[in-house]
C-alpha cells in the first residue's frame, strides 16, 4: 500500500509525439517549466418549474487547455516539435502525467493537441522563454497507469 501524501509539481511529466502517437513512442519534454493542465465543461441550463425555485444545471462538452512555458533552445527536439507545429498548423500529441510514463500511479489526459499560443519573452535580467498555450483538438484516452 502507498504511503504516499501527495505529488510535488516537479515530478510531473509532459510528454509528445507525432499526431496519435501512442504513449510508448513518447519523448517527454524536458525542456519545460511550470505546466498547467485545465479541464472544463460548457454548460446547459435544466431548469424546470419542479425545481423548487433552483436553476438546474448539467455539464456539457469537455475541454482541455495545456499552458507551459519552455526556455527558448531552438536546438531542442521539443522545442522545435512545438514550434513546427505552431508554424505549420500541424497537431502534436501531448499527455501531462503525474509522474514519469513507466511509474505505477502515475495519471493523466492524452491527445492530439493545436499548439494556439507561442509566446517569446525577453526579460531583461532572465532566459528567453516561450509561453505556449496547446488545445486539444482529439481526445485519445485518460491514462492511468497500473502496477
Amino acid at each position: 500500500m502507498s504511503t504516499e501524501q501527495f505529488k510535488l509539481g516537479m515530478d510531473g511529466k509532459l510528454y509528445y509525439g507525432a499526431e496519435s502517437a501512442l504513449l510508448a513512442a513518447m519523448t517527454e519534454l524536458t525542456n519545460v517549466k511550470d505546466v498547467t493542465v485545465t479541464q472544463e465543461k460548457g454548460e446547459a441550463d435544466v431548469t424546470t418549474r419542479a425545481n423548487s425555485g433552483y436553476r438546474g444545471t448539467t455539464g456539457t462538452l469537455k475541454e482541455c487547455t495545456i499552458e507551459f512555458q519552455m526556455l527558448f533552445k531552438p536546438s531542442d527536439a521539443g522545442f522545435q516539435a512545438i514550434r513546427n507545429a505552431y508554424y505549420n498548423n500541424t497537431l502534436v500529441s501531448l499527455c501531462p502525467l503525474s509522474g514519469a510514463k513507466d511509474a505505477a500511479g502515475s495519471e493523466g489526459i492524452k491527445g492530439d493537441f493545436s499548439i494556439i499560443g507561442f509566446t517569446k519573452g525577453e526579460p531583461l535580467e532572465e532566459a528567453q522563454t516561450v509561453d505556449v498555450t496547446a488545445k486539444m483538438s482529439v481526445f485519445e484516452e485518460y491514462v492511468e497507469v497500473a502496477s
